[in-house]
């Protein structure tokens, strides 16, 4: 294995890593804000439950998500000090803000999961705005860092050295809008379908559970627009991508030739060797008319550029149909349940319905690793587009293989960490069993107007009173 390639692996390992609690940190705050304004609505107890839950599963992953983006930062400078010393003057604005954005997003964290018996309702409703937006703006911050990687822009280049850096010019680099809006909506859209596919299988085990019957409407409500504007978002990002950065549009349909009227390629092995795409389906004239919007339009093939600029097309094309596909099956299954709400049936009650999401559910985030496998294979051989080589920016210290396999066991010990600490988080919902009402709840402090036919719950065949709520108090009793 050599340095590079050892430097690349590990870069990859981390960011793929890193992403899943990236995605998770921008969608799932949006998602403990719902449930709770739903219950300061309705006074539904279910919904509180279901706010308090998803808050500690935030927890956690926020706090894995921490150590990664850390060891990421390092990184950079470790594996890749060619770059920094390029690039630290021009993306170092948006990676402060990004910072500003996490240490927003970690306070008020804190306050909504300490902070249930200690504020108002409303304050408390406010301190969850704040850490989903602040999740938004960090993920967004990040992308424009890697945006201007793909179309550097604010600089001038002088014997090789960056110049007359504009750092706010090269936020607005062109790549900024399609890839910040392509990475929020996908972010949603793992989320979201992910959430949903749990608790459908809870409920195609217990079709009553009123904890997984609340929680599925919720996680549906991102994912169903999100999923329905995918699409339309990636459009948008492949168009960028045909104008801008052509060799990559063509290792991500196999393009070998610069033709007009280009053909559309639906999977298929391609061979660079010799030039060709077997086991592919075409569709005549597809790829010009997604690319340019004119069925004869010409696009550039590889063969457009040299030879030791070409990415790895095998890999990018690959990724590309594996993201492709997941996103088109997340939109039907997104219409489905579309459809179904708007013709007011429970979705809860439609077990082919609840069995797709249960299948849907980790296609979201595989779906986000294809792409970002898209968006960095298919840079390559370049770390800034036409500006910087890959080769040019890895640290020239030997024997990086080893800290490849040490990180790699490192976040498969804390995957597995994850995954136990979430699984007992998921597990709890399930011997809630059923819910029964109490006349001793009246109206919720600082709510929005009074409760309504749900009041708080507690355990079927429990003795155990609640609490009337107290002004100073709000949340006490409720929900656990």
């Amino acid at each position: 294995m050599s340095d590079l390639f050892a430097a690349r692996a590990q870069m990859a390992t981390s960011l793929a890593f890193h992403i899943l609690f990236a995605c998770i940190g921008i969608a799932m705050p949006v998602l403990m804000v719902i449930a709770e304004w739903r219950w300061l609505r309705t006074g539904d107890g279910v919904q509180l439950a279901l706010a308090k839950r998803w808050s500690k599963g935030t927890a956690i992953l926020f706090a894995v998500g921490a150590v990664s983006g850390t060891v990421l930062s390092f990184e950079l400078g470790l594996l890749w000090p060619g770059f920094m010393e390029f690039a630290g003057a021009i993306i170092g604005m948006p990676f402060s803000l990004e910072g500003f954005a996490f240490f927003t997003e970690a306070i008020f964290l804190g306050i909504y999961l300490y902070g249930w018996n200690r504020i108002s309702a409303r304050a408390h409703l406010v301190a969850g705005v704040l850490v989903a937006v602040s999740g938004i703006a960090s993920g967004i911050f990040v992308v424009i860092a890697n945006a201007w990687m793909n179309a550097p822009v604010g600089f001038e280049l002088v014997a090789g050295r960056a110049v007359n850096i504009d750092p706010i010019a090269a936020m607005m680099t062109p790549a900024a809008l399609p890839e910040a809006l392509h990475m929020t909506i996908a972010a949603f859209v793992a989320t979201g379908f992910a959430v949903a596919g749990i608790h459908a299988w809870f409920l195609l085990k217990d079709r009553d559970n009123p904890f997984h019957r609340r929680a599925l409407p919720v996680a549906l409500w991102i994912a169903i627009p999100a999923g329905l504007l995918q699409p339309f978002s990636g459009h948008l990002s492949a168009a960028f991508v045909a104008k801008n950065q052509p060799a990559k549009l063509a290792a991500m349909e196999a393009l070998f030739e610069t033709t007009k009227g280009a053909p559309l390629r639906v999977g298929g092995w391609p061979d660079a060797s010799t030039r060709t795409v077997p086991f592919s389906v075409e569709i005549p004239r597809g790829l010009s008319f997604l690319a340019f919007e004119d069925v004869d339009a010409e696009v550039k093939g590889l063969d457009a550029v040299p030879r030791a600029d070409w990415p790895e097309v095998r890999v990018v094309h690959t990724a590309f149909d594996i993201m492709v596909g997941l996103g088109s099956y997340l939109a039907l299954v997104a219409a489905w349940a579309l459809v179904l709400r708007m013709r007011r049936r429970n979705v809860a009650d439609h077990p082919w319905l609840l069995r797709a999401l249960v299948v849907g559910s980790p296609m979201g985030f595989v779906a986000v690793e294809a792409g970002w496998t898209v968006t960095e294979v298919g840079r390559q051989p370049w770390v800034i587009t036409g500006v910087v080589r890959t080769a040019q920016a890895v640290t020239p210290m030997p024997g990086l293989a080893i800290p490849f396999a040490a990180f790699t066991l490192l976040y498969a010990f804390l995957g597995v960490v994850v995954a136990v600490l979430l699984w007992r988080q998921i597990a709890r919902t399930t011997p809630m069993g059923e819910f029964v009402a109490t006349t001793e709840f009246s109206t919720v402090p600082g709510a929005m107007r009074p409760s309504g036919s749900m009041p708080p719950i507690r355990p079927s065949g429990s003795n155990a009173p609640v609490r009337p709520s107290r002004r100073s108090r709000p949340f006490e009793g409720l929900g656990e």
